[in-house]
């Protein structure tokens, strides 16, 4: 049996300016933005062709508190790349926050940034 995980929630506070962060910041790609009604809608985001897909989920009500906390103050997702150096340059470029210097660990490259909600991600170039 083949399983994956597809899709992860990501709350967000307004969906265009999500969609301007992944896609235009972080070279994302836009794979659906769909009108559901009533203001709602059903934004899907890519890192790329073989890892899961990002739901920006627009919060509503209370979900508000959970904006830039949903991995509890930690790194949270995490960001492979093979080009660490092409994607930290371009994404510093770009405006993304970086919380540290680029160290390298056992495990491979890595350095810590902030999405625009504040979540932390690794950007992280595994060792082969």
């Amino acid at each position: 049996m083949a399983r994956r995980v597809a899709l992860v929630s990501l709350l967000v506070a307004d969906y265009d300016e999500a969609i301007a962060f992944y896609v235009g910041k972080l070279g994302f790609t836009l794979v659906e933005d769909t009108d559901m009604g009533h203001g709602k809608r059903w934004v899907v985001v890519s890192a790329g062709s073989d890892g899961t897909n990002f739901l920006l989920a627009q919060a509503v009500g209370d979900q508000a508190r959970a904006i830039g906390q949903q991995g509890g103050g930690r790194v949270w997702l995490f960001l492979h790349t093979d080009d660490f150096a092409g994607d930290h340059a371009r994404m510093s470029a770009a405006g993304v926050t970086f919380l540290e210097e680029p160290r390298h660990e056992a495990y491979g490259t890595v350095a810590v940034f902030e999405d625009l909600s504040g979540n932390r991600w690794d950007l992280l170039q595994p060792k082969s």
